[in-house]
């Protein structure tokens, strides 16, 4: 089972549209899975309309029609694996024992929020995973997302893609 993972798209605010690598990578995805921060609903709509599966929540930025369609926190079992997804899980210093001790039944705990990329496991074997934003690098080198596969209740396979700059258009 292939996975993609996305957060903080914030459509349109930081980018007019999602990357077309990141869209072409919606049909090989049996699971796409967004951390929150959509800003739009239309983002919603287009992941849901070519998505296989969509597993989502909403984030801080996110008003109350994206609220009204999402949850603040998902649980899904894909092939076995428990798989959590979360905008938020606050500062970076103790985040691993933070998260374990609030998802002990996860194996795997995708969030946003800070644009950054993270993947770290804690001592209870929890795996966090921070795909970062395809929209807005912020103060990181490269806008980013991340694709894994789930095998046998497994994560595998986990690869931060980075995503070439955007050009700017020209105004007419």
């Amino acid at each position: 089972m292939r996975l993609l993972l996305m957060s903080d798209t914030h459509l349109p605010r930081r980018a007019r549209e999602l990357p077309a690598q990141l869209l072409a990578e919606l049909p090989r995805a049996d699971v796409v899975v967004h951390a929150g921060d959509w800003v739009d609903t239309g983002t919603l709509d287009l992941l849901e309309s070519r998505s296989h599966r969509l597993v989502g929540v909403y984030g801080n930025n996110d008003g109350p029609g994206l609220r009204a369609r999402l949850p603040e926190v998902a649980h899904v079992v894909l092939d076995g694996l428990r798989l959590g997804v979360i905008h938020e899980t606050g500062d970076a210093r103790g985040r691993e024992q933070r998260c374990a001790e609030r998802f002990p039944d996860l194996d795997v705990l995708v969030f946003g929020h800070s644009h950054i990329p993270w993947d770290t496991t804690a001592a209870t074997g929890l795996r966090l995973l921070n795909p970062g934003s395809p929209t807005d690098r912020r103060r990181q080198p490269h806008c980013t997302y991340m694709t894994a596969t789930v095998r046998g209740g497994v994560l595998d396979d986990v690869r931060l893609h980075r995503l070439p700059p955007r050009v700017p258009r020209e105004r007419a």
